[in-house]
């Protein structure tokens, strides 16, 4: 009997390359639940700043601390990205770069953008 079934017979999740298009969505995804995750933390922070110039001063050393920075500069750039993609799929809902073309320089705008994002955050930061 021969198989006229197309789909494939094992899935190797190393072999599969997904679009741009796909990654995009997947990121925007991921760093929506980070900013969610770390809000509280930053909340925190702002918190702190606001009780006072002693506040102020400790929260203000504790985002002097390299690595603090460095968290600060990701944030930004998840800030960035999340943007970026949001603002991609308002311009899709809106028949702005539905079609597969304009979706994949779309795609690749936003990585662009992000990237210049993140690179403007670190050179600021660090």
């Amino acid at each position: 009997m021969v198989n006229t079934n197309q789909r494939p017979l094992f899935l190797d999740l190393r072999r599969i390359h997904m679009p741009v298009t796909a990654v995009i969505s997947i990121g925007h995804r991921l760093t929506g639940i980070l900013l969610f995750l770390l809000l509280p933390f930053m909340l925190y922070l702002f918190e702190m700043s606001l009780r006072g110039p002693e506040g102020f001063e400790q929260a203000a050393a504790w985002l002097a601390w390299w690595p603090m920075k460095l968290i600060t500069v990701l944030i930004i750039g998840w800030y960035g990205y999340h943007l970026l993609a949001g603002v991609r799929l308002l311009l899709i809902d809106s028949d702005v770069g539905s079609d597969l073309p304009g979706a994949r320089r779309g795609a690749w705008s936003v990585l662009a953008g992000s990237g210049v994002i993140l690179l403007v955050a670190l050179l600021l930061i660090l």
